[in-house]
């Protein structure tokens, strides 16, 4: 028997989510059965899309059950296997972040090939949030050459690596960040040509402008609300807006208003459109052979932010909503 503890969605929340819409509980795992693998996870994510989850809505993801474990991207070792294609010691990836352990059948879990790179680095850069960047910038938003691109969140698990790629294929970026050490790392580390802080920025339309006074040809929005809007003024005739989030409006207790800007779209011939990741994922081989590369070549980085302790996640996932992560927000749990 092995015991694990485990967070479950305790209530529903109301605009911003509290540490008490979450509980900690402890369970105990039998051993797996026929065709079950169990695994002790090392590491989980935690991501803004998890808010939408948390509400009875319908949406493309199910809403997570109230009195159930929550569920999110995890890494995690084999301790002990019930099936034949696997053995404890195997690295695995799965969905069943939220919990130190847990059974599941075997085709529920995948091994993972970390290519050389930091087992963690497959919930972030080399995981959903670098595919995520890739897919909508080079096919979503048609990246092409020319372009000037323009990002929300620059300094996030997304918006860092889409401000690289963007850098890589040789593009003027834009980046907007909060505060002056985000600043700083897409500035000097990243080498992202112009940057906002959007913190400091009396008037975030003027300030994009003065970034990019030829305009924009690619948004890539991890944010809404008034970057969008700057976006929408800043945007030259035909330009591509990728819209991957906007956790702006997340917590919103009645909608939004839409951008006041939006009849621009028509006059400009802007054309915008949603993703979702899962519906990209015959570029994953592409992804992972552009990434291998780049990473032996030094031309890539990324940050992350770590929280230790299964009963620490409440507090990571509710950290991404001020802004105080860097980079990828992970919980470390071994």
């Amino acid at each position: 028997m092995t015991t694990s503890r485990e967070v479950r969605l305790k209530s529903r929340p109301v605009g911003t989510p509290s540490a008490d819409n979450f509980e900690l509980a402890s369970i105990t795992l039998p051993a797996p059965a026929a065709g079950e693998v169990q695994v002790r996870n090392d590491w989980m994510t935690v991501d803004p899309y998890m808010r939408g989850r948390m509400n009875d809505a319908k949406s493309y993801a199910a809403p997570f059950a109230l009195g159930e474990a929550m569920h999110g991207g995890a890494i995690g070792t084999v301790v002990a296997s019930a099936d034949e294609g696997f053995k404890p010691g195997d690295l695995v990836q799965s969905n069943y972040g939220w919990r130190e352990a847990f059974n599941a059948h075997a085709s529920m879990v995948q091994k993972l090939d970390t290519m050389g790179l930091p087992p963690q680095a497959f919930l972030g850069a080399a995981g959903m949030p670098g595919m995520t960047a890739y897919a909508g910038l080079l096919r979503v938003a048609a990246l092409k050459d020319g372009d000037v691109v323009f990002v929300s969140a620059a300094s996030g698990a997304v918006g860092s690596m889409v401000c690289q790629i963007a850098k890589l294929k040789g593009h003027k970026v834009i980046g907007s960040a909060g505060g002056a050490e985000k600043v700083r790392f897409l500035k000097d580390e990243l080498g992202v040509d112009e940057v906002i802080d959007y913190k400091a920025a009396p008037d975030l339309m003027k300030a994009l402008e003065a970034a990019a006074p030829e305009g924009i040809d690619v948004y890539f929005d991890n944010v809404g609300g008034d970057h969008l809007e700057a976006a929408l003024n800043s945007a030259r005739p035909f330009a591509r807006f990728a819209l991957c989030g906007m956790i702006s409006m997340y917590n919103a207790t009645t909608p939004p208003p839409g951008p006041r800007n939006i009849a621009q779209a028509v006059g400009k011939q802007i054309r915008m459109e949603g993703f979702i990741v899962s519906s990209h994922y015959d570029l994953l081989q592409a992804f992972h052979h552009d990434l291998a590369e780049w990473h032996a070549a030094g031309k890539l980085q990324w940050r992350e932010t770590v929280v230790e302790g299964i009963e620490r996640a409440p507090e990571a996932f509710l950290k991404l909503f001020s802004g105080e992560n860097f980079g990828k927000m992970l919980v470390k749990l071994t």
